[in-house]
């Protein structure tokens, strides 16, 4: 039986209305991840400035409406932050601004935030730089323990 799912008015509007999709070009990182059990797949790009500021963040998600809205607003939290501050947007930063998500949906925000931090990881690499609490991200986020943790499985 399925369950009809309760979404605040800013996760409708981020699906119907996403900000920031598509690709950069010459990206200065680029994050991907996935979550086998549901299929969800975020790709998320980043331009980094000399200045360390994520001038712009691009997205392209294949999922569920909770992933394309989780995408969108995890861009908007990151672009004109700095790489240290943006290394500080959580899944529950997303929820929070997305005025939650239904609890099967959390797993959406976890691959948001890990798509970030792959795209950090990936720009740390090419620069053969190191950001300070930067650890190598998972590419499946069914691999990490958070993922159990959050959504309560």
């Amino acid at each position: 039986m399925s369950q009809i799912l309760e979404y605040s008015e800013k996760v409708m509007d981020h699906f119907s209305n996403p900000r920031n999709v598509g690709e950069i070009e010459n990206p200065s990182g680029v994050g991907t991840v996935g979550n086998a059990k549901c299929g969800d797949i975020m790709r998320i790009y980043l331009d980094i400035g000399k200045d360390r500021v994520i001038r712009d963040c691009k997205f392209k998600t294949f999922g569920c409406g909770a992933a394309v809205a989780t995408s969108s607003m995890a861009t908007e939290l990151v672009i004109g932050k700095t790489v240290q501050e943006a290394l500080q947007v959580t899944n529950q930063a997303v929820m929070e601004a997305l005025d939650g998500l239904p609890p099967v949906k959390v797993h959406c925000s976890l691959l948001a935030e890990e798509a970030i931090h792959a795209a950090l990881w990936d720009y740390a690499q090419k620069n053969g730089i190191e950001i300070e609490g930067l650890k190598e991200p998972a590419k499946d986020i069914e691999d990490t323990e958070k993922f159990y943790e959050m959504s309560g499985e």
